[in-house]
C-alpha cells in the first residue's frame, strides 16, 4: 500500500509539471519510467520480505527485465509494466522444484499487489513479451532462457529483447541476463537477407491485421503511418543490422537510437529529423490526450471538445487544435516516407 501511494503523489507531481510545461516529452517518459520501475523495486522488496518472514531464506537470486516502452524510458501516462521474470537457485537451494515455486510465489505477489482494486491507481503488470507469451511459464531460470533463445528464437523475439533493460532485482543475475541477450539482439555480422523480409512481412501484417476495424491509418497514434510502431521499427532494424559494428546504436531509447544511426550516417539528417519529429509529436498528443480524458489513447481524438482540450493541455492554446491536427499529419506523412524507404527499402 505505501508503495502504491507514493506512486499516486509522483504520478500527480509529473502530470502536473507537465501541463505547466516544465517538462520535455522525453523527460516526461523518464521520469514515468523512473517511477514505474522504483514501483516494481518496492513492490519486489516487499514481495521478499513477506517470503523470508514466513517461510524463510529465499532459494533463489530473482530479477524483473523492464521491456517495451519501459525498457526504452519512453512510459506514457496509460502504460502498463511490460516485463519479463527471471530467478536462479542459489547453490545451496534445496531443489530445483522448491526455487521455482519460489519464483513463481514472487511474480504473481508482484502482480497481484500492484494490480488490485484501491484507492491507489493500479499498476497492470504485463508478462505477455516473453518466450512463448501466455502459452510459456510465467517465470524462467537464467539456463531455461538460454536453451530457449539458443534452440527456438525467432526474429521478432530478437528484435523484442532490443527495449529490454534489467535493472530491477539481483543485480549480478541482471548483468548476467544482458550478456546473454546481448548477441541475440546485435547480432554479429548484422540480419540476413531472410531475417530483413521476416521482419518487414511481420510489419506488414501488422498494419493491415492489428489496425481496430474502423481505425483511420492517418491518426492512429501508434499503428498508423508515421506513428509510434512506423518509427520504432525503422530503428529497431537500423539497429539489428548495425548495432555489432557501432556501439552507439546498442541503446533501448528510439530517440538516442535515431541519433547515433544519423551520426553513423546510416540515416540522413534530415530522415532522422523527420522519425524524431513525428515520434515526439505523436508521444506528446497521446500523453495530453491521456491527461485530458483520463483513459488511454490509441488515436487522435476527433470530438472538436476534446481537441480543444487536448491543445489546451499541450499549452498550445485552445484556438489551435487545428493547427495541431494539421502540423500532426504534416509529420507523420513525412515521417512515413522515410519508413518506406529505409524500412521496407
Amino acid at each position: 500500500k505505501a508503495v502504491r501511494r507514493v506512486r499516486r503523489r509522483e504520478l500527480a507531481r509529473i502530470s502536473m509539471a507537465d501541463v505547466l510545461g516544465n517538462l520535455s516529452v522525453q523527460e516526461v517518459g523518464e521520469g514515468l519510467t523512473a517511477l514505474t520501475t522504483a514501483t516494481l523495486a518496492g513492490a519486489l522488496d516487499a514481495a521478499k520480505l513477506e517470503w523470508e518472514r514466513s517461510r524463510g531464506p529465499l532459494p533463489i537470486r530473482f530479477a524483473l527485465i523492464l521491456m517495451g516502452r519501459l525498457g526504452g524510458h519512453e512510459s506514457g501516462y496509460g502504460s502498463d509494466a511490460d516485463v519479463m521474470f527471471v530467478h536462479e537457485p542459489l547453490p545451496d537451494a534445496a531443489d530445483p522444484g522448491s526455487a521455482a515455486g519460489c519464483a513463481q510465489w514472487l511474480a504473481q505477489k508482484v502482480r497481484s499487489a500492484l494490480a488490485m482494486p484501491g484507492q491507489d491507481p493500479p499498476l497492470e503488470v504485463d508478462a505477455d513479451l516473453r518466450p512463448e507469451g501466455k502459452s510459456g511459464p510465467l517465470v524462467r531460470s537464467l539456463d531455461s532462457y538460454r536453451t530457449y533463445y539458443a534452440k527456438w528464437s525467432d526474429t521478432w523475439e530478437a528484435q523484442a529483447l532490443l527495449r529490454a533493460e534489467a535493472v530491477v532485482g539481483d543485480q549480478a543475475l541482471c548483468e548476467q541476463f544482458t550478456k546473454l541477450i546481448d548477441p541475440l539482439r546485435y547480432p554479429e555480422g548484422g540480419l540476413t537477407d531472410k531475417e530483413v523480409r521476416e521482419i518487414r512481412r511481420i510489419k506488414a501484417r501488422i498494419e493491415t491485421e492489428r489496425l481496430p476495424r474502423g481505425a483511420n491509418p492517418a491518426t492512429h497514434l501508434k499503428l498508423g503511418r508515421g506513428g509510434l510502431a512506423d518509427v520504432e521499427w525503422t530503428i529497431q532494424l537500423i539497429q539489428m543490422q548495425h548495432a555489432h559494428a557501432v556501439p552507439a546504436l546498442r541503446t533501448t531509447r528510439t530517440l538516442d537510437g535515431i541519433d547515433a544511426a544519423a551520426e553513423a550516417e546510416i540515416l540522413t539528417g534530415e530522415d532522422a529529423e523527420a522519425l524524431k519529429e513525428a515520434w515526439l509529436m505523436v508521444t506528446r498528443i497521446r500523453n495530453g490526450t491521456v491527461l485530458w480524458r483520463n483513459k488511454t489513447a490509441e488515436s487522435m481524438v476527433t470530438d472538436p471538445q476534446d481537441l480543444v482540450g487536448v491543445a489546451h493541455v499541450l499549452g498550445l492554446g485552445q484556438e489551435n487544435s487545428g493547427p495541431m491536427v494539421n502540423e500532426y499529419l504534416r509529420a507523420t506523412r513525412r515521417a512515413r516516407k522515410v519508413v518506406e524507404n529505409v524500412f521496407y527499402g
